[in-house]
């Protein structure tokens, strides 16, 4: 089970903490989860830091940028939503933890493979970009590491189709290189999880983790189906099942 963005507002205990926060992350931790789900960002000065949207707005209602603040103006902004964490932060402060890091900005790719390199037997590095992805896994490479990968999103369009077609040899060279498929049950009208997609990640070495999940009879149901993870904002919850 994988804690989106890590634990808020369960029953109250975290009350005021909002997504990819320190308290947020500590919180997950405390309530038992292994994997933590989250994303970055790159600061003006070049801080990476745990924050989903490239905009401020949302969490904090100030409407710059991420890209756009320093470290230090975001602190600030944080301080009383559960606190910043940075990716240097989440790894260090949390070394039993696995980290599935989503890069969300093609600036934050090769900073962000540089902080990972040294933790990499525990994180698993996605972007719905694939360019993002790509650029982050060139620089692994170039450190001579590999965290575990998961497909971004034009990528598993083209899964999806060659699964669809049933063209093996074409699902094979897709696969190859991800250890994850991470994807919703649905999108739109399109069935994206289906018993052939996970008959054919399974086939082909690769897990499947569902996003994003929080309803205990859904949970239950995706467990049953077969997929290996799930994606959830109640951790607290999956963890009693």
């Amino acid at each position: 089970m994988l804690a989106h963005r890590g634990l808020v507002d369960s029953d109250g205990a975290t009350a005021g903490v909002v997504e990819n926060s320190f308290a947020a992350v500590a919180a997950a931790h405390a309530a038992g989860a292994q994997f933590v789900e989250s994303d970055c960002h790159l600061t003006s000065d070049g801080e990476v830091v745990l924050f989903h949207d490239s905009s401020l707005l949302r969490v904090t209602g100030d409407a710059r940028l991420v890209a756009d603040v320093t470290a230090r103006e975001l602190e600030a902004l944080m301080a009383d939503r559960g606190g910043l964490i940075t990716l240097r932060q989440a790894l260090e402060s949390f070394p039993q933890t696995r980290f599935n890091i989503d890069i969300k900005a093609d600036a934050a790719a090769l900073p962000a493979a540089d902080i990972i390199a040294a933790y990499a037997d525990r994180v698993l590095v996605t972007s719905f970009s694939d360019r993002a992805r790509a650029r982050a896994a060139a620089r692994f490479a170039e450190l001579g590491v590999r965290p575990a990968y998961s497909p971004g999103q034009f990528t598993m369009a083209k899964i999806v189709v060659a699964v669809a077609l049933g063209i093996r040899p074409w699902q094979k060279r897709l696969f190859h290189g991800f250890d994850a498929l991470q994807i919703p049950e649905s999108h739109g009208a399109v069935k994206v999880l289906t018993r052939r997609l996970l008959a054919a990640a399974h086939r082909n070495h690769t897990v499947v983790h569902v996003w994003t999940v929080n309803d205990s009879a859904d949970m239950r149901r995706l467990l049953d189906f077969g997929v290996d993870g799930l994606v959830t904002d109640r951790i607290d919850v999956a963890l009693t099942l």
